[in-house]
């Protein structure tokens, strides 16, 4: 795999104005992101997210699943510190793209659950891959991470591809009416570590789900 650096550029923001880092993988095409905060090639670990596209929630605020509001809530909280990196991955629908990631949709509105969608289409549930995140890093001069997330998979598979994780720090917001089930299904079915009492409220919930 080739990971190119493209350019880079200021990013304001509400929370803080980011440097924008561009790469391109040469393999697949597609083009991939950084926006990192403050000094963050001087060896000590950075607080990150390695953040997975999602169109319907990071950009069109949907209530469906949290990845909206987990990117907001990291890049806050990078803010907050003064200094860290987000990831930015172009990897829609946990790897399976995005008009997939709708026929997905369409079998969870009949029913199914996030994992058993993805299946009965084909797929595995979860394509992601994170062999891109190295030559990322290198390139900005980061040797380890203080990750957000939920989901121990990522931990193991950044780890598998030689990037040090010196602390995961929990990500737990966005619970709402409309992802109970999804995020009840990411944390029985995927192993993310995480329980719906841990997450701040991003809309009404539904208290007879939850008993």
């Amino acid at each position: 795999m080739t990971i190119r650096f493209i350019a880079a550029s200021r990013l304001p923001t509400p929370w803080a104005t980011f440097t924008l880092h561009g790469f391109e993988d040469d393999r697949s095409g597609k083009e991939h992101v950084a926006l990192s905060l403050g000094t963050i090639d001087d060896g000590a670990p950075v607080l990150a997210r390695v953040h997975s596209e999602c169109l319907t929630g990071d950009a069109l605020f949907s209530m469906r699943c949290d990845c909206g509001y987990q990117l907001q809530a990291a890049l806050k909280r990078i803010a907050d510190e003064g200094r860290g990196l987000l990831l930015y991955l172009r990897q829609e629908g946990r790897g399976i793209g995005l008009l997939n990631k709708i026929r997905a949709y369409h079998l969870q509105d009949e029913g199914a659950d996030t994992v058993e969608a993805n299946e009965a289409l084909g797929f595995e549930a979860d394509m992601r891959r994170y062999d891109l995140c190295l030559p990322m890093l290198e390139h900005l001069g980061v040797h380890s991470l203080k990750l957000m997330t939920n989901n121990p998979r990522k931990v193991e598979a950044l780890r598998a591809d030689g990037i040090e994780i010196s602390e995961r720090l929990p990500l737990t917001t966005g619970l709402n009416a409309h992802n109970e089930q999804y995020l009840t299904t990411k944390a029985g079915r995927l192993g993310h570590m995480m329980a719906l009492d841990q997450f701040t409220f991003a809309g009404p919930v539904d208290e007879n789900r939850r008993r």
